[in-house]
């Protein structure tokens, strides 16, 4: 199991005076009560909406048999059904069809794929089949060079082509210099060829892609399908039985995950956190979308009510952690024990953290115990014991003045990212498909959860480094590389934009077939580096979630689609 090295804990270098950490001002909760008026009563869905949802939920499945063997058309139809975020209800489909699409196309021809000489489709078939893990080769993409080695110029005007290209350069892997190529190709050309779109519909999607630097892959699906929406509307190829069922769907679910945040919100304000404890950061409902960034699909709720609770908790610790001082070390000795003993050595606030906890995994207890599945919630304790202790060691850093090596600061910062803790307990509601090996798995941190918790905890560093530092926060990884290396801030941005980008590439090459454990829970690892890309690669829209963060919020949770 993964743990903090004891020298972290034991460290002592120029200790600083044992004072109060100056407070951090968070801004309030820009939702107040907002989601707790969602009662039940008021959201009953009518019978002829689910009913029209079932018909043509119906007809799209048709559509996606009758595209069998259609190879350009069934690869349209699937991409449009994954980015409009309906793809959930078509998995069996889905996987069938990209299985003959790899057999047939890719697997028995990589050199031609026969029917795939549009740069388009090529582009299209390489990541669609790499996002569902087949391992498809990258060397398709050698057609597109000259015999310089350079990309053909017949490549540059073909705008969607270029794009689908760059879309799929991100699920590269190591090793894929081609890929690494037209990345860099197909950046410049889509911006030297934008300003030239601006009566062209894909312009929107360029702009999303290379402007808001947001590649599909690496997208929210809930975020990303209410995006795709308005796009899609304006094709004038667009599928009608698709984009209105699409619509349809979209406003359901969002009632169910209404109902749900209603509740999780009802548990959070009996913690009173903006009374009792007025240093940590009140954000229950930016936490819940966080979360739907990891799974929303209806199968999932019980793992998305557990996780929602579980991050909300790790964000308050986190507070405490970095507010507190002397009294740490009594905190951390009782998060060993999960036990209500010896709870009077704490602060009053302290106390009411640690009883949240407390109640908290106990419900878990409870829950699991009916499903004979308790062991799951132990493996969900012992990985927020690990994340305590990198608290602790943190902490101990910070009141000792110590600025560490980036390789020191790494060990413990990859594990206050919260992704062993969160991906382990993501697991714990999951149902059937996660087995004990599961827990043991996550547990040995692999390369993935490595990678997901590098991407994490450098992406955060950056865009929160200069608040930190202005409330006298511990050394960042930035502080950390600065001082190692004799280097600048822009020096040190620019080595961790390479190490997220290896780290990303770890991911990938993870996720390819034969995996170490079933696909969905890598994508549970998966998404969660993904909801870091979208918080942090404008800022810490987190902390400071008034704007960009309500933004996100509001299209996924409060508007409904026009219908």
């Amino acid at each position: 199991m993964s743990s903090i090295p004891t020298v972290l804990l034991t460290a002592s270098k120029a200790p600083r005076p044992v004072t109060q950490r100056p407070p951090a001002v968070f801004h309030s909760s820009v939702w107040g009560d907002h989601f707790l008026a969602h009662a039940s009563a008021d959201m009953e869905v009518d019978i002829n909406m689910k009913k029209n949802h079932q018909q043509l939920k119906e007809k799209v499945r048709q559509q996606l048999l009758e595209a069998k063997g259609e190879g350009p058309q069934q690869l349209e139809l699937i991409d449009a059904i994954q980015r409009l975020g309906v793809a959930y209800h078509f998995e069996t489909e889905i996987e069938q069809a990209l299985h003959h699409i790899y057999e047939t196309y890719h697997q028995s021809d990589q050199e031609n794929m026969n029917n795939y000489e549009d740069l388009h489709l090529m582009a299209l078939s390489f990541r669609l089949l790499r996002q569902e893990g087949y391992p498809v080769s990258c060397d398709i993409f050698n057609k597109l060079k000259d015999d310089e080695g350079k990309f053909q110029e017949s490549l540059i005007g073909d705008v969607r082509g270029l794009l689908s290209l760059h879309e799929g350069t991100h699920l590269r892997v190591h090793g894929e210099d081609i890929l690494d190529e037209a990345l860099e190709f197909t950046t410049t050309q889509l911006n030297s060829a934008l300003p030239n779109l601006t009566n062209n519909p894909i312009a929107a999607q360029v702009v999303h892609a290379l402007n808001e630097n947001q590649p599909i892959h690496m997208g929210l699906t809930r975020l990303e399908s209410r995006h795709f929406l308005s796009l899609y509307e304006k094709d004038d190829s667009h599928n009608k039985v698709l984009f209105d069922f699409a619509k349809l769907d979209f406003n359901l679910l969002q009632k169910s995950h209404q109902r749900e945040l209603s509740e999780i919100t009802r548990w959070w304000k009996d913690f009173d956190v903006t009374t009792k404890l007025p240093f940590a950061r009140d954000r229950v409902v930016e936490l819940y979308f966080w979360i739907l960034g990891m799974f929303f699909e209806p199968q999932y709720f019980l793992a998305i009510r557990i996780l929602t609770k579980v991050i909300s908790l790790i964000s308050v610790i986190d507070d405490v952690y970095d507010a507190s001082n002397a009294t740490l070390k009594n905190l951390c000795s009782l998060m060993m024990q999960f036990k209500v003993s010896a709870l009077n050595q704490l602060p009053d606030y302290m106390k009411l953290v640690y009883k949240k906890l407390l109640d908290t995994y106990n419900m878990f207890d409870d829950e699991m115990a009916k499903q004979g599945r308790s062991y799951r919630v132990e493996y969900a304790k012992l990985a927020m014991k690990n994340l305590v202790r990198g608290y602790l060691a943190e902490a101990k850093w910070y009141h000792e003045g110590y600025v560490p090596s980036v390789e020191e600061y790494m060990a413990v910062g990859e594990l206050t990212s919260g992704v062993q803790a969160l991906s382990t307990s993501s697991f714990v509601g999951m149902g059937d498909l996660v087995t004990k090996e599961a827990f043991d798995w996550v547990f040995s941190n692999p390369l993935i959860v490595q990678a997901s918790s590098a991407i994490g905890r450098l992406m955060d560093d950056v865009a929160g480094h200069e608040f930190e530092q202005e409330r006298g926060h511990g050394a960042s990884a930035v502080e950390c590389y600065m001082k190692q290396y004799g280097a600048t801030r822009e020096e040190a941005v620019l080595e961790f934009h390479k190490r997220v980008t290896k780290s990303w590439k770890d991911i990938n090459s993870e996720c390819l077939c034969p995996t170490a454990v079933p696909m969905p829970l890598l994508v549970r690892v998966l998404n969660l580096a993904r909801t870091f890309h979208v918080v942090y690669k404008d800022g810490d829209i987190y902390t400071n979630s008034g704007t960009k963060f309500k933004e996100f919020v509001t299209s996924v949770l409060i508007d409904s689609v026009p219908i």
